[in-house]
Formats: structure tokens, sequence, C-alpha cells
């Protein structure tokens, strides 16, 4: 039996619920939730073969929309990132995967819902329950840099993170989120000249600025998240979906004008879940998809269908981190100022 990370996480998992819930809620129970089920459906993709459970995040291989990167043994010091390969239908969306997922080399120690590629083509791969986030440069096979977030305020442990993409207010900017308590941040990074990235500082964002003295969070224990722009079904504005592992449930979020998601303004969207944990968009048809990790009789992908608008992309790196570095010298000018 294990004892690691892994076996603590599920058991929390477990406790948090309420135990008609455990006992009523087998994996094949999910679903759409009523305002949303006229224009979305999921479908069960099954296991990954080759991938051992618990799954972590998921990403689309950076060119290759017929590969997915996908964590096993997640939480875990010996955890992966493994390639596999989708089976794509005549409408070219995924009805599931083709041979034996392989890892790739070494990278993916501890991974969890953040699973994501930022600047430059580097994977950024979230750590729990150590609190750090890995990067990988493009072809490598073992992780390249790993940032310790502990001293930089991260409350333990960072679960997930993304980048805001090209034409959403806050372009650019790195989001790290925490599991379980659900704390929101921005993190201002900036290249280190090796190919990888620093990260000098990081701020937890207030979610509800509507509640003075207190500092918003995310409920229901938050994994990873992506952004999906206006115009697709039940969304007239850029949103955020996220895959909430406390609760089994994907939510969405509108946002303010940085990128934060606000938390008054969360939907349902699939319920009945067991661990929902990562999240990814799918570049060829914009589907959503998402692992799970804990889930009654084996981890499965899942991918839920309906939405109109392809995946927005990262900023190009240079005009990105020009942002950030024309606000950090905002920021220092006003630090001064009031000094």
């Amino acid at each position: 039996m294990m004892t690691g990370p892994s076996t603590l996480r599920f058991g929390s998992f477990l406790l948090a619920l309420p135990i008609f819930a455990v006992l009523a809620q087998p994996a094949q129970a999910q679903s759409v939730t009523p305002g949303f089920a006229a224009d979305y459906s999921l479908t069960d993709l099954g296991p990954v073969s080759g991938v051992p459970v618990f799954y972590g995040g998921l990403t689309f291989k950076a060119g290759d929309p017929g590969k997915i990167l996908i964590g096993g043994l997640a939480n875990e010091a010996g955890g992966l990132i493994y390639e596999a390969s989708v089976v794509r239908g005549i409408d070219s969306h995924i009805t599931g995967f083709s041979g034996t997922a392989a890892a790739i080399g070494t990278v993916g120690t501890y991974n969890d819902g953040g699973v994501v590629y930022g600047p430059g083509g580097v994977l950024f791969t979230s750590q729990w329950p150590v609190n750090k986030l890995g990067q990988t440069k493009p072809g490598n096979t073992s992780e390249d840099k790993v940032i310790d977030l502990a001293p930089l305020g991260v409350a333990a442990s960072h679960s997930a993170l993304n980048f805001v993409p090209a034409g959403f207010g806050g372009a650019g900017q790195m989001k790290l989120v925490s599991w379980a308590g659900g704390e929101f941040y921005r993190a201002i990074y900036a290249p280190d000249g090796s190919g990888t990235f620093d990260i000098s500082s990081v701020t937890q964002i207030d979610l509800d600025t509507t509640t003075p003295g207190v500092v918003d969070t995310l409920p229901g224990g938050p994994e990873g998240f992506v952004y999906i722009t206006a115009g697709n079904p039940g969304f007239s504005a850029n949103a955020m979906l996220l895959s909430e592992f406390s609760t089994g449930k994907i939510v969405a979020y509108d946002l303010d004008s940085e990128g934060n998601p606000l938390v008054v303004t969360r939907r349902e969207l699939v319920i009945d879940l067991q661990g929902a944990e990562g999240a990814a968009i799918d570049p060829l048809t914009g589907d959503f998809l998402f692992s799970t990790f804990g889930a009654t009789g084996g981890d499965h992908v899942v991918v839920l269908r309906g939405f109109t608008e392809l995946p927005p992309g990262l900023p190009e790196p240079a005009s990105a981190l020009l942002l950030a570095a024309g606000l950090a010298g905002l920021m220092l000018q006003r630090r001064k100022a009031g000094a």
C-alpha cells in the first residue's frame, strides 16, 4: 500500500466529501449541468495505456496535436510526464488513444494539475506537495530548472499554473494556484539567460474586492485551469475553466482586467466527477480535456465537447516579457515616489 503524498492527498479528498457522495457517485455518474447541457456533451476517453495512476495534469504536445503530455504517478517523487498518441474521428474530435504512452525521460517528479507550455516553448510542471515549479526546455528529457515557491510566499502547496493568452487583459502574465486553500497568484518572471525563467516575486490576488479585509480564494480545491475566448456557447466574454479536485467539478469564471477569476461569477459546467485534475484545450477543435486523480476503477481522460472557438495562443515571448518589464519598472517608480 502506498504511503506517499498521493495516498495522503487521496485520503484528504475522501474525507472532504460527504459519505453519501463517496458511495453514490461512481466515475460514470459525471454529467453536464442543465444550464450547459443543450450545448455541451461529455465523452469518457478512458485510461491512457502505460500511464500509472494517479493522473496529473495534461497538455497537447507543442506543435503536434496528435499527442498529449500527461502526468502519471502524480504527487510522488517517482512521478513522470508521459507522451501519448490520440485517435481522431473524421470530424477531428478525439475518440481515444493508441499505443502505449512513453515517459519523457525523468521529467515530472511530484507532477500535479499544472502541465503547460510557456514562453519559448518551455514546459512548466507544478510540483505538489513540495511547493515547487519545474521547467524543461524544448527537446530536453530532464527538468532544467526547479524553483522553490515557498520562499516567494506561495502557500503549500502549489498545484497548477497557466499563462494569460494573447488578446486577454493581463496577456502574458503567469498565474499560479495552490491546493487545497485556493490561493491565486500572479508571478513576475523573466528570462534567466539559459533558456528558462526566474521568478522574482509572487503576489496573491484578492478574487473578490467587494469583501474588505478578506483576501478571497478559489473554492473547491483548484487544480488545472485554462482560458477560453468569448463566443463559445454560454460565454459572452473571455473566461476561465477550472478543475475542482475536492468537489469533483468543472467550473467557469468570468475574468477581471488582469486575467484573474472573479470568484462571485463561479458557474458549474460538469458535476459528479471524482478528483478532477488536469485541464487542456484541443488546438484543432476547441474541446476541453481533463484528467482525473483517484477515480473509482482507475483514472481516465474525459472530453467536454461543444466549444466553437479555438484556443487562444500565448503572446509572442518578446512582447510579453517587455510588457512585464514595463510594469515592473512602473511599480518601482511608484515605490520610489512614495518613499
